[in-house]
């Protein structure tokens, strides 16, 4: 929603209210959304968190840089995660920092157990349906949200919330078919022409939750992301009834970005038809910068040498590909040979700019309209 009516140089816009979740207060209505592995680390999320946003650790394979991550990754992922929450937290003490995680991810319970021991504000779930969260944060101060694609899935998680463990979600995230990373669409209708309306879909899950809104006497805030990169994208969801946004693309060019120079500079120098879609061992389709390791995956499989054991859905032998190398070496820095997730609207990156610049930036050009 919109508050407070304003002038700027003579022009009426309307103030963007702030993003509530119980007794969390986002000032500004923008989430930015855990991306791959090393992304989103504790520098861009406490810049985001400290600008009133939300910022998002991704937790997928965060121990990547520990000594022993290839001998003792589970331990290595938990310890780095207490790390990355604890210095987001120094870094922005009165801001709100969230993380993400898959579902899909065999270390998922106990990566969760970690981030509401250091009583982490929110988590974010997605790459599945995250049926048994409520039990893990019970009786904490920690917010849940799911991430879902349509109506259904926001029901079915609803649903099975209120009759296993009595609760609702705090926050539920909308993410269209224009979005990165695993996408909750078969790539059949990501080839379409026009794609599933994200404007549509954002509609449906708001209705399919003002049951549960009206049983536990709650507001559920219902956020849309998903290839929304301007201002004037930001201005038209929460006309449509959404509580915020989340972004993800538009915060990897950056300064604060955790990720190496050469992965931001593929956004920026990616043209529009480099954008790609591509299967992901998760089992979702994925969309990504086009490359040497894309061009070989269209060829034939790409061998897994060692397996992380990431992912629940992933068999070595008849796996494309090892995301968990593929996503730590473009992170690193290696993009030729690494995989890129993004957006749709990578190739609208033309420069990196500084985290304080990109939400005054957003927030104006969304109240202005």
């Amino acid at each position: 929603m919109f508050e407070g009516q304003k002038t700027y140089k003579g022009v009426g816009f309307m103030k963007l209210a702030p993003l509530v979740l119980g007794d969390l207060v986002a000032k500004i209505p923008i989430i930015q959304g855990g991306m791959g592995v090393g992304v989103s680390l504790c520098n861009l999320v406490s810049a985001v968190a400290n600008e009133g946003g939300i910022g998002v650790i991704s937790g997928v394979q965060i121990g990547f840089r520990e000594p022993d991550f290839l001998t003792n990754t589970l331990e290595a992922n938990e310890r780095a995660l207490a790390k990355e929450i604890r210095r987001s937290r120094e870094l922005s003490p009165k801001g709100i920092i969230g993380v993400n995680f898959l579902v899909a991810m065999n270390n998922y319970k106990e990566l969760v157990a970690v981030a509401v021991k250091e009583k982490i504000d929110l988590i974010i779930s997605g790459a599945g349906l995250p049926m048994e969260l409520p039990k893990m944060t019970k009786g904490t101060e920690t917010k849940i949200a799911p991430i879902v694609s349509s109506g259904r899935a926001a029901t079915i998680i609803a649903k099975v919330w209120d009759k296993r463990y009595q609760v609702a979600p705090d926050m539920v995230i909308v993410e269209g078919p224009k979005a990165g990373g695993h996408l909750g669409f078969s790539k059949e209708e990501l080839k379409k022409s026009p794609l599933p309306d994200l404007k549509d879909i954002l509609v449906d899950v708001i209705n399919a939750l003002k049951p549960f809104c009206e049983k536990y006497k709650k507001n559920i805030p219902v956020v849309a992301a998903g290839g929304i990169y301007t201002g004037k994208d930001i201005a038209e969801y929460i006309k449509l009834g959404a509580a915020g946004v989340q972004m993800a693309t538009r915060f990897v060019t950056t300064e604060e970005c955790d990720a190496d120079i050469n992965f931001k500079m593929a956004y920026i120098n990616a043209k529009e038809e480099d954008i790609t879609i591509i299967n992901s061992p998760v089992g979702m389709p994925g969309r990504a910068i086009y490359n040497e390791f894309v061009k070989k995956l269209e060829v034939s499989n790409i061998a897994i040498k060692r397996c992380y054991g990431c992912i629940k859905t992933c068999h070595p032998g008849t796996s494309p590909y090892c995301i968990s190398k593929a996503l730590i070496d473009a992170v690193m820095g290696n993009v030729k040979e690494g995989l890129i997730f993004t957006g749709t609207n990578a190739y609208m990156s033309d420069k990196i700019v500084k985290v304080k610049d990109l939400m005054q930036e957003l927030v104006a050009q969304a109240e202005a309209l």
